[in-house]
């Protein structure tokens, strides 16, 4: 079978991946999910010290764990809180350096977003945030004193 050019080209763009990642930071766990075309991805890790330095680390090893790499991410979501304060400001710092190395748009939302929702899972984050109109690139930090 031969194919055009431009076939070819079409063959590339339809395999592009462009993942969404959430990232949740807030409570006892440091929870990751990855939402890749069809596919629905998730960790957690034990909300530490040594796991917030290294939070990026987890990022790239998870999404690696997926055959995947930072380039195939569209867009962050973003727990803003109300939460752990370290947990928070680091999740909120990633994600801004990843816009500003990168491009990749974020949202930050919380729970408190969605109450009119019901059920709120963490794989219909990014279309409640389209839903509700939450602002793109915007932090706005919920702490917990």
């Amino acid at each position: 079978m031969i194919l055009s050019s431009s076939a070819l080209e079409l063959d590339k763009k339809q395999k592009t991946i462009m993942s969404k990642l959430i990232i949740d930071a807030v409570d006892n766990n440091i929870f990751l999910m990855i939402i890749s075309n069809d596919n629905i991805y998730n960790i957690t890790h034990k909300n530490s010290k040594t796991n917030y330095d290294n939070l990026m680390v987890l990022i790239e090893n998870f999404l690696l764990s997926k055959s995947l790499k930072l380039k195939d991410l569209r867009t962050l979501y973003i727990n803003r809180g109300p939460g752990s304060f370290a947990g928070i400001r680091n999740s909120l710092s990633t994600a801004k350096a990843l816009h500003l190395t990168m491009g990749i748009d974020y949202y930050c939302y919380s729970f408190k977003d969605f109450r009119e929702e019901n059920g709120v899972k963490y794989e219909n984050i990014p279309n409640l945030c389209d839903k509700f109109n939450l602002k793109k690139n915007l932090i706005n930090p919920v702490y917990i004193s």
